[in-house]
């Protein structure tokens, strides 16, 4: 059994994909020898988008003191002034309260409805970074989406139909040589991603049977088998490339938009097949590729799909044809053509060794067995590469086969999400982990502890190198113990553990948004009542949070638009958002240097579900229907984000809860609420990736196919989210 230990050199290695992205990083280093090594490389115009989140400006105050002062609540809740608001509650959401100073009740639709009913009854909004982190997310689906179907989906369709041509020309040139194979092989491989996007598109009679093969194949969904058209004649054998066919059911927002659901099986067939390095004929594939993208239409639309995505999630963490194109110009010489490619042996030898200098891929998405080298068995070319993420990245060390069975022969198959948290710094994480008994796994916690360590000395541009580094950069306050000087209820296990809920509910939120494009991991194979006028409030103590919300949100508005994909709307939306986040920073900030916010910050507290609804209205609003859309529940998604080759994934969900936490305000104690996520995990047969609508209808909150309610046997919380009751009421 092979022992992967994760060093502290090991854990930088493999965080160099993520430092590749940054703008810094977008030239392949150490030219062409065969002894160096050279990183992904990226288009000018994804360095340039990527380079407009670098250097997020920081707008909290990094050298603030908390100070809020200490406060006594009454076991009676006698000295809180709007008690009464608990007088039918049961004996326990009581006690729980007056104990922990706060207190998540399950069951809510949308964020912004608690705060609008606060604002009509009198009741003081507690503002939560659930709130404006869900808010995000509504804004990058909705900008995401929409560029997708406006730009990127037909691109696709025209890239897809321009290599197709220029395969078919290559085909046709190479036939009775030794490269005939090769280039039916990307002829098969572009009509496959040509009929996903256009159903009715006719299909070269040479590759006709492979193709209707793949297709049915994408179309079941159903497990793990041969691709057809990467192996060709060689389908059986023991060395054939295995396609896990279920990472083509549609879910997150895709599944049942008819111009994105095949966007998205296209999309996924270019980011997952790999051209393998160690296969002869798949590298003649990969050359040929790579000749054709020199087409200037070809190559034009391959780079703005590659540059708006790379915006967006990252950079590929495999190989593409710009990893490959100046290794063929050094082998073969820069006007090299179609017809050199049978007649120079020595130049396709120096062209397939000199691919052993391309970084390996940090992140493994393929189906391998234990009796394989991971690298020789996934290193390749992949035409649009999934992206290294550092969630995915930090997975892959903490499970099967970098983890070692216990000594009962059980093997770590699927990471658990507190293993983001706890490589992020978060103890309590890390302590519920082990009370688990993850640290029974040989090298987990020596593979945790260097994962620690090297994610709190990793650069600042590690987490402005995408959109989604970036999104996973503003929950990261959230893993900081909060000590002496912090609002009381937030130093105690309890907000820790609901600050864990609130981090892992958006981070659901950016899996389910990124998960066309992001890698997923695999393992391997084996008082008297309140005055009525005083409904002052109090936003959560996270100004951290709410200040990079706000770098992000001006950051998208500024990226997109050097993209020329900001239309002018939601340029001044997300203004809006980002002047919003800082508002409520400033804010958060006072109140944890124990300053009174003013009469205005007070009302923008009480306003806040007006500002949220506004933008919840501009995203989910259905312009073609001319109405919103109820049985769309936003704010309960769910995503999957690991497999189990065996036949298993890991899914995360969220939904919506309400919390009330006991807040000082001006010297007199009330009870505020607000928002918070649910946040679940479960695992599911790989066949039954859940999209939305099932996990809808899993929560009670609209019918199943069948047209049937679920009202009783409704998914559970993890055991270590502690602090919720499913009913606060009698």
């Amino acid at each position: 059994m092979k022992q992967r230990i994760l060093s502290l050199t090991l854990a930088g290695a493999m965080l160099a994909g993520l430092f590749a992205c940054a703008p810094a990083q977008s030239q392949t280093a150490g030219g062409t020898d065969a002894d160096s090594t050279q990183t992904q490389q990226t288009t000018p115009a994804a360095a340039t988008a990527i380079s407009l989140l670098d250097g997020l400006p920081v707008l909290y105050d990094t050298s603030l003191t908390p100070a809020v002062p200490t406060f006594t609540v009454e076991p009676d809740l006698s000295n809180v002034i709007n008690a009464d608001t608990t007088d039918f509650w049961s004996d326990e959401a009581r006690q729980k309260l007056a104990e922990n100073g706060f207190l998540v009740s399950s069951g809510g639709w949308e964020f912004y409805e608690q705060y609008e009913s606060n604002r009509y009854a009198y009741t003081p909004n507690f503002v939560t970074t659930d709130a404006l982190l869900h808010t995000y997310h509504l804004y990058f689906v909705y900008l995401q989406s929409k560029v997708e179907k406006k730009q990127l989906s037909p691109a696709l369709l025209s890239l897809s139909t321009t290599m197709q041509q220029q395969s078919q020309a290559q085909y046709e040139a190479l036939q009775g040589t030794a490269w005939e194979q090769a280039a039916l092989r990307n002829l098969a491989f572009f009509s496959v991603g040509v009929s996903l996007l256009q159903p009715d598109a006719a299909v070269p009679s040479a590759v006709a049977d492979l193709v209707s093969q793949e297709l049915a194949l994408i179309q079941a969904g159903e497990g793990i088998a041969p691709s057809p058209v990467m192996n060709l004649d060689q389908v059986n054998s023991p060395d054939a490339l295995q396609e896990d066919y279920t990472q083509y059911i549609p879910r997150s927002y895709y599944a049942g938009d008819e111009v994105l659901e095949p966007y998205f099986r296209a999309m996924m067939w270019y980011g997952r097949m790999t051209f393998r390095a160690s296969d002869e004929d798949q590298t003649r594939s990969a050359a040929l590729m790579t000749l054709a993208l020199r087409d200037e239409a070809a190559r034009e639309a391959w780079e703005r799909i590659y540059a708006v995505t790379s915006f967006f999630t990252g950079t590929s963490d495999d190989a593409t044809c710009l990893d490959y194109d100046p290794l063929l110009t050094a082998a073969y010489g820069e006007n090299a053509t179609v017809a050199d490619m049978p007649d120079k042996d020595k130049a396709f030898e120096e062209f397939a060794t000199s691919l052993q200098t391309l970084t390996p891929a940090a992140i493994n998405s393929m189906p391998i067995y234990d009796d394989q080298d991971k690298d020789t068995a996934t290193a390749g070319l992949r035409f649009m590469g999934q992206r290294f993420t550092l969630d995915a990245a930090v997975f892959q060390q903490l499970i099967y086969d970098n983890v070692s069975p216990k000594t009962d022969g059980t093997q770590r198959m699927l990471p658990d999400a507190l293993d983001l948290p706890a490589a992020l710094g978060s103890d309590t994480a890390l302590n519920l982990l082990t009370e688990q008994g993850e640290a029974e796994y040989p090298n987990y916690s020596e593979n945790m502890q260097a994962l620690r360590t090297t994610l709190t000395q990793a650069p600042e541009q590690a987490w402005s190198s995408s959109l989604y580094a970036a999104w996973l950069d503003a929950l990261r306050p959230l893993t900081q113990a909060k000590g002496e000087g912090w609002p009381q209820y937030m130093q105690s296990d309890a907000w820790a553990r609901k600050d864990l809920s609130t981090m892992l509910g958006s981070w659901t939120e950016l899996k389910h948004d990124s998960a066309l494009y992001a890698k997923q991991v695999y393992a391997e194979m084996g008082g008297g009542g309140i005055e009525e006028k005083d409904d002052r409030g109090w936003v959560e103590a996270e100004p951290a949070v709410f200040g990079k919300l706000s770098a992000l949100s001006q950051a998208t508005a500024d990226g997109l638009n050097g993209l020329g994909l900001l239309e002018e709307s939601d340029g001044e939306n997300l203004g809006i958002l980002a002047e919003l986040c800082r508002q409520l920073m400033v804010i958060a900030e006072k109140e944890l240097k124990n300053e009174l916010p003013t009469d205005d910050e007070f009302e923008l507290i009480r306003s806040i579900g007006g500002q949220l609804e506004h933008f919840w209205t501009e995203t989910v609003y259905d312009e073609e229907a001319g109405l919103y859309t109820p049985q769309q529940a936003p704010a309960a998604l769910v995503a999957d984000v690991a497999t189990d080759p065996n036949g298993t994934v890991r899914q995360v969900g969220t939904d919506v809860n309400t919390i009330y936490v006991i807040v000082n305000v001006d010297g007199s104690l009330r009870i505020a609420s607000g928002s918070v996520f649910g946040f679940y995990q479960f695992d599911q047969p790989m066949s039954e990736r859940m999209t939305d609508q099932q996990w809808w209808a899993e929560l009670g909150l609209s019918p199943d196919e069948s047209g049937n309610w679920n009202l009783n046997d409704l998914p559970q919380y993890p055991s270590w989210i502690n602090y919720t009751l499913e009913n606060v009421y009698q």
